[in-house]
């Protein structure tokens, strides 16, 4: 049974020699969700081995288009107009990245934000291994209404000041993250960390879709490749996976939860192996591909129903290396 988290924090917590030796707690706010949107402001605070914080650091940034959603961040494009481009802030975010686990809530999407920005300025961020703080939520069992910020924050009696705005979401998470840490070390609970996978996606093709029509790059230049309607896949479905088998071209694979491998290239690559990309699951489905399958999402939740196979990221991918071909 896990301990107490109140009871972690407040007594002696021996600590795990395989934990990680300092943390980055990241934030940024964006100008939108898509693959093109830019970072708009960033934040850090770093922690030692332990949670304690030894620094903080914040931002604006300038995507050079339209803000997006002002009335979630609050910022305008008055207010970003003088402030730096993300290239002029690119090394002293790595230097307070560097070495340091990347913990965020909702860990992915700050990852390949930041991800994407370093591809852009045809530089590579310095983070290896992130860490999602739902998922060690999770892990932990907290009882939380819902997987928030605002429920951690509230959980562990941290209050915001400021939601959505980079710098006090950063200390929020960093005041939330501390107690999770000791409360997993005293229960000795294996962290939920990820590999963190430089993007290599991006190109010197025209711009399309949405930048085409910002004040970014005046609509042309550098982009991100578009996302697509994928072709149906050509194959009959030769049924379930079988493990210690091959993948054989057809197969219908599902994917569920944070990937270190970006979404849609894990997808890309299951497409060009020959595999049916399926965005729900079925009892048709072949196989789901999952890091957390006790996630208790709805697919992971399908799968135990309906006994659909279930493997991690890593195994998958040696699998794509070697799929049979269709009869």
């Amino acid at each position: 049974m896990l301990e107490d988290p109140a009871t972690a924090v407040s007594s002696p917590t021996p600590w795990p020699a395989v934990y990680p030796k300092g943390y980055a707690v990241v934030d940024v706010e964006t100008t939108g969700l898509a693959r093109d949107d830019r970072i708009i402001s960033a934040a850090v605070y770093r922690l030692d081995a332990r949670g304690e914080v030894e620094d903080h650091w914040y931002t604006l940034v300038n995507p050079e288009r339209d803000p997006g959603p002002v009335w979630i961040h609050g910022l305008t494009s008055d207010v970003l107009e003088g402030a730096p481009l993300f290239t002029e802030v690119a090394e002293e975010f790595a230097a307070r990245l560097d070495g340091r686990v990347l913990v965020a809530h909702n860990a992915v999407f700050d990852w390949q934000m930041i991800a994407r920005e370093y591809a852009r300025a045809r530089r590579e961020p310095p983070v290896r291994q992130r860490l999602c703080t739902i998922a060690l939520s999770k892990e932990l069992r907290l009882p939380l209404p819902n997987f928030k910020l605002e429920s951690l924050a509230a959980h562990f009696g941290v209050v915001q000041q400021r939601a959505h705005h980079a710098l006090d979401d950063a200390r929020v998470l960093a005041e939330a993250f501390r107690p999770s840490l000791r409360a997993a070390a005293a229960n000795e609970v294996r962290l939920p960390l990820l590999e963190c996978r430089p993007l290599t996606e991006w190109s010197d093709a025209p711009v399309i879709g949405r930048q085409a029509t910002s004040s970014y790059g005046g609509g042309r230049g550098p982009g991100w490749r578009p996302a697509r309607k994928r072709p149906a896949c050509p194959y009959p479905n030769p049924g379930r996976y079988e493990p210690g088998k091959r993948l054989k071209q057809g197969m219908r694979v599902a994917f569920s939860g944070d990937t270190s491998t970006e979404r849609e290239l894990l997808e890309d690559r299951a497409t060009d192996a020959g595999l049916h990309v399926a965005t729900s699951l079925s009892r048709l489905t072949s196989l789901l591909v999952t890091n957390d399958p006790d996630s208790g999402t709805s697919k992971t939740a399908k799968a135990r129903q309906f006994g659909t196979p279930v493997i991690d990221e890593a195994a998958f991918g040696q699998l794509l290396r070697d799929v049979e071909a269709a009869d």
